[in-house]
């Protein structure tokens, strides 16, 4: 049996309950979070049960989802993406992605953004892309590149964390472009 999110390396799921332990892993990973985000106070594994509960129960709201990337390998979580500021009038939304340190550089977020964008694109009928990363993550920065991302701006000394503000590259994929580079499944 096929499914429409499974990939060549991973499965994206709902999330569930028990994943709260990798989750928390990840949270505890501060050396990725200042690659990707803001430092943020430490959870109680209480707290992140709580959360990954919450996360499984939440209700659909609208197209704005937060999703397990699965390895299909071995079935372990290996992270999660998000989408959000969604805009159906203007057809463009964004999105986010993290892989554990443990896992990264094996080919699994170019895997589920593949299928995030087939999925959006494909079927909610989405025309843009949006993404925005910090300048100085270098991975990230390749990454987008190589997904086919151009980038269209910078907007600087836009965030603070770390003591300083950082600047924040935007990219941007449309649909024809992903199309092009990625054909949707059943097309030739």
């Amino acid at each position: 049996m096929s499914s429409f999110w499974t990939g060549n390396l991973v499965r994206l799921r709902g999330i569930e309950p028990a994943d709260w332990e990798a989750f928390g892993a990840f949270a505890r990973n501060t050396g990725d979070m200042r690659r990707a985000d803001k430092i943020q106070q430490p959870f109680s594994a209480a707290r992140q049960r709580e959360w990954a509960e919450q996360a499984a129960l939440k209700k659909p709201d609208g197209d704005r989802f937060q999703l397990a990337i699965e390895s299909l390998a071995d079935g372990v979580l290996v992270g999660s993406l998000s989408t959000a500021l969604t805009d159906h009038r203007a057809g463009r939304f964004s999105y986010g992605i993290a892989i554990g340190s443990d896992h990264k550089g094996r080919g699994y977020g170019s895997d589920a953004v593949r299928l995030l964008l087939t999925f959006m694109f494909g079927e909610r009928r989405f025309h843009k892309c949006e993404a925005s990363v910090w300048a100085f993550n270098e991975p990230s920065l390749a990454f987008h590149r190589k997904l086919g991302f151009t980038e269209e701006g910078r907007l600087r000394d836009h965030e603070f964390f770390a003591g300083r503000h950082h600047d924040v590259v935007l990219f941007g994929l449309t649909a024809p472009e992903f199309a092009a580079r990625y054909p949707f499944p059943g097309e030739i």
